[in-house]
């Protein structure tokens, strides 16, 4: 059996047992590999981070302001390079409560280490020094998560994304990474119009988007289209709500910003492989996209208000 249907074959039965998310993180840590603070994952979120205090200092320049991270994960690593980058109140909502005090002081190790190797090249235009003195200090395993988490500024909550209860206008910058390709359009829709609302005039939203079938992060045997060769009906049969993939292109995030009143002022993504996309038996349901709409495998969006 190929490695992404037994890894399908696994999430699956685990979506349906109760405390899947806990299950799913003790399976992606022992057995995948998924969900280790490596280099590489860490590398990844510097360079997303990177490019959220950019695009925000290019369009709305200030010193201190108000941040929301849709999807916490396992490791604050975006939440703590906006504390070092002069946040005030950096809250990250998720549906699930998977961040452990373990995970939050891990974090807080790793930059100060790079910090000390000259690894954090790309964060350091963005760095204030007060907030590396007070980072710091948090290096401290006697500290606990809430202590932990009011010395960054950070507030952890599960909260549908949909209707949030956050005041309008509230936020200065609101960002992802790597997980709108986990909500279904029905659900991304209304969280797109719901951010719109939250976020202040002339504040800005970054979000990126790996639109790559997740299974081939695992399995070579297979591309990164490979998930696209199935019906609607099929997917629903291999997908799982631990890690759902909604399988939708660029082509179609740029109708939902439509739809939601969001100009995209800024769009980088990558072309992916036209190539492999010709080479792959792409179900009925993708004939009204070009190759080149399909290939593409990520992208990084920009809007303001």
């Amino acid at each position: 059996m190929k490695k992404w249907i037994l890894k399908a074959v696994i999430q699956k039965a685990i979506s349906w047992l109760p405390a899947s998310q806990n299950i799913n993180f003790l399976f992606q840590k022992y057995v995948t590999k998924g969900v280790r603070l490596s280099d590489q994952y860490f590398t990844d979120k510097l360079v997303h981070a990177s490019d959220h205090l950019m695009y925000f200092q290019n369009y709305r320049k200030t010193e201190s302001f108000k941040a929301l991270e849709l999807g916490s994960g396992w490791y604050p690593v975006i939440p703590v390079a906006l504390f070092l980058g002069g946040a005030d109140e950096v809250v990250s909502i998720d549906v699930s409560a998977l961040m452990k005090r373990k995970g939050i002081l891990e974090t807080v190790q790793k930059f100060l280490s790079w910090q000390e190797q000259g690894k954090l090249k790309d964060l350091e235009p963005y760095i204030q020094a007060e907030r590396l003195e007070a980072l710091k200090k948090l290096n401290n395993p006697a500290l606990s998560g809430a202590q932990l988490l009011e010395g960054l500024k950070l507030t952890l909550q599960v909260r549908d994304a949909r209707k949030t209860g956050f005041e309008e206008n509230h936020y200065d910058l609101i960002c992802s990474n790597n997980t709108f390709e986990h909500i279904y359009p029905n659900i991304l829709l209304p969280i797109l119009k719901e951010f719109q609302r939250i976020l202040k005039p002339g504040g800005v939203m970054s979000h990126f988007i790996d639109m790559s079938d997740h299974f081939a992060h695992l399995d070579d045997s297979i591309s990164i289209y490979n998930f696209l060769r199935y019906s609607e009906k099929e997917w629903a049969r291999i997908d799982n709500n631990v890690q759902p993939q909604n399988r939708l292109r660029l082509k179609d995030y740029r109708e939902m910003y439509q739809q939601s009143g969001i100009d995209i002022i800024n769009e980088n993504y990558r072309p992916g492989s036209v190539e492999v996309v010709e080479q792959t038996e792409l179900h009925p349901d993708y004939t009204s996209y070009t190759s080149e709409e399909i290939a593409i495998s990520h992208a990084h969006l920009v809007s303001t208000k």
